[in-house]
């Protein structure tokens, strides 16, 4: 099964591309994956009640 994601980026981190991570979510499930390395890098794959639970810990 092939789903589409629609991945985003930080609006910091310009267009020049560099140190990116690009983050996608669909259903319960949030990827995550290098931007130098998209098509061919590997994913990351987190719950999304994970996913909240390390946003919150890196905002503080």
């Amino acid at each position: 099964m092939s789903i589409d994601l629609e991945w985003v980026k930080s609006s910091y981190s310009g267009t020049s591309g560099g140190d990116c991570v690009e983050v996608a979510a669909h259903r319960n499930t949030v990827y995550v994956r290098d931007s130098k390395a998209v098509g061919n890098g590997p994913v990351l794959r987190v719950g999304r009640d994970q996913w909240a639970a390390f946003v919150a810990l890196a905002a503080r």
